[in-house]
């Protein structure tokens, strides 16, 4: 199983706002990089939700409940979305300052490539953050 890390700006979608939705599609992405992130995810799979430019930390952890398909809001039809569920708020939530200061996540793609709005996260990734954050991995 794979994990991930998908971001949003609670301005714009908010933590709180994906609990009370019950499931959203995650559009709008525009990157490549992301995009193709997005092509890789499977159903079941697992992702942080961090909220970006205000907060910046970790807050949640979602699901993937349906794999890429094409994004309407793409009139060229490159790029793709996919459909994520809520399936915990964070106990502590991890923020990017933290995150940064650990050796043990300096290969972090949200550190090596901080513009990166979906990036993979290791299994000991994974692990740690879970364990910073008081949920279970």
């Amino acid at each position: 199983m794979a994990y991930w890390l998908v971001k949003s700006e609670p301005f714009k979608y908010a933590w709180d706002k994906f609990v009370a939705d019950g499931r959203t599609h995650w559009d709008g992405v525009r990157n490549h990089q992301a995009a193709l992130n997005l092509k890789t995810m499977k159903v079941g799979e697992r992702a942080f939700f961090y909220h970006s430019n205000e907060g910046l930390e970790i807050v949640g952890i979602a699901e993937i409940v349906r794999e890429a398909y094409p994004d309407p809001s793409d009139p060229a039809g490159r790029f793709v979305m996919v459909d994520l569920k809520p399936v915990m708020p964070v106990k502590t939530p991890v923020t990017l300052k933290q995150m940064k200061g650990d050796p043990a996540l300096a290969e972090m793609q949200l550190i090596k490539q901080s513009r990166l709005s979906v990036c993979p996260v290791t299994d000991d990734q994974w692990a740690h953050i879970c364990a910073l954050a008081g949920v279970p991995a």
